[in-house]
């Protein structure tokens, strides 16, 4: 990790768990280097700022008839919440030439208040060739 950087270096794991390095996989993404190519590389972009704690990622990426105040969503960055991993349980369309899709995912973590489970099938859209989180159903 570099000392002046709250995030890990590209050369470590994604926290997504795709096997990939940071650089290879969502860091580029985050940075906004790189387009998410499919709701499935958004979703796990987004996981992956969670885990970073990367709150202008997540803006950035949340829809914005959907998106939540900065406040709020900041509050619950500030949570001591680790991310351990992230399942992806099964996509419907998203790909790069649809103009929405789904992606059901099970995040877990642990916290104040131990091992948690968050299982959701999230909405995405693309509009003007970026994907964007919509809303999800736990």
């Amino acid at each position: 990790m570099d000392p002046e950087s709250p995030f890990p270096s590209d050369h470590g794991r994604c926290p997504c768990g795709s096997g990939d390095t940071l650089g290879a996989c969502c860091g580029p993404v985050l940075r906004g280097d790189r387009r998410a190519a499919t709701a499935q590389a958004l979703m796990r972009s987004r996981y992956t700022a969670f885990a970073l704690g990367d709150l202008e990622h997540l803006l950035r990426s949340w829809h914005p008839d959907t998106r939540p105040e900065r406040g709020e969503l900041a509050a619950s960055l500030a949570d001591e919440v680790r991310w351990l991993r992230l399942d992806i349980l099964g996509t419907r369309a998203g790909g790069p030439f649809d103009a929405d899709g789904t992606v059901e995912f099970r995040a877990i973590s642990k916290g104040p208040r131990g091992r948690q489970e968050q299982h959701e099938i999230s909405r995405f859209v693309r509009e003007d060739g970026h994907w964007l989180y919509v809303d999800g159903d736990l």
